[in-house]
């Protein structure tokens, strides 16, 4: 064992020295990543085909995208051809529990039909594509529903009632209205591009930053602390523990992990990955590139 890490600490040593020119400090990766093979991870961000109407945002009747149309069916074949390029070989979507890999055996035994939802139309075609043999549920509730709901609930109810009054994503303050209008203008602009052409923009790393922003205005800015405290058990608490799924089905440098979930979670989620040394980001238009 003293021998192992006494060559690891001469290894880090070695690289830190060559990435450290006099008078500069050391590039970080020269000694977190250095030459190791990492797992691989492809963030693809989606709107929800079905419309489920459960987010903040609603997009209006006449400019939602029909995912079954012949045309865009066609089109969603060109998108997943250039994800195939990525040769995933474990799929994450955005849900809990084990329901929909029991709908995917009763597809693929020519019971159940592919459905508008991204589940079905991304997640259920991936896994015919890239002969996987698992959808990796790794959702998650926040924090602020296991302190609502748990055992000592009575003691953390009161404080949280107070949080939340008067709370919700969105606002109306001018930059959240602006935002309304970049989400309408997406949604028109959507009907006059392709799957791929959308795929990209709505994964495109500004975008995604830009996108996360409207977390941090609205009713995040009530009065002290209290939109900042509620962004950490809600949805941050969230997107952090899905991360945390993510690592947990992770086993090693060969992974090449495609996360299917919605666009709006992938600001936080990026980076996270970016952040993290463990893992190797890849982007949709790297795919589209090569």
């Amino acid at each position: 064992m003293r021998s192992t890490r006494a060559l690891l600490s001469a290894t880090l040593f070695l690289a830190a020295s060559l990435a450290s020119p006099q008078g500069t400090l050391p590039d970080p990766d020269a000694i977190l990543v250095g030459t190791a093979p990492r797992p691989q991870v492809l963030l693809l961000g989606t709107f929800h085909f079905g419309y489920p109407d459960l987010d903040a945002h609603v997009t209006a009747e006449d400019d939602r995208v029909d995912v079954l149309s012949p045309q865009r069916q066609q089109e969603l074949t060109e998108l997943l051809d250039v994800v195939m390029r990525f040769k995933p070989n474990k799929l994450c979507v955005e849900t809990q529990g084990g329901w929909l890999m029991h709908e995917y055996q009763e597809y693929r035994k020519a019971e159940r039909k592919l459905g508008r939802n991204e589940f079905y139309q991304i997640g259920f075609r991936m896994m015919d594509r890239a002969k996987l043999d698992t959808m990796y549920a790794v959702d998650a509730r926040p924090l602020v529903l296991d302190l609502y709901n748990g055992a000592d609930s009575l003691r953390y109810k009161p404080w949280l009632d107070s949080l939340y009054d008067g709370w919700s994503f969105g606002g109306e303050d001018l930059l959240s209205q602006r935002y309304d209008a970049w989400y309408d203008a997406t949604d028109k602009a959507k009907k006059h591009n392709t799957l791929l052409d959308i795929f990209l923009a709505m994964n495109d790393d500004h975008a995604l930053d830009r996108d996360y922003g409207a977390y941090l205005n609205g009713y995040f800015k009530l009065p002290g602390h209290r939109g900042a405290d509620v962004h950490a058990i809600h949805w941050y608490s969230r997107n952090l523990r899905i991360y945390r799924n993510i690592q947990d089905i992770t086993t090693g440098p060969e992974d090449r992990i495609l996360v299917v979930f919605g666009a709006g979670h992938m600001g936080i989620v990026k980076h996270l990955f970016e952040c993290d040394p463990g893992y190797q980001l890849v982007r949709l238009k790297e795919l589209v590139e090569q």
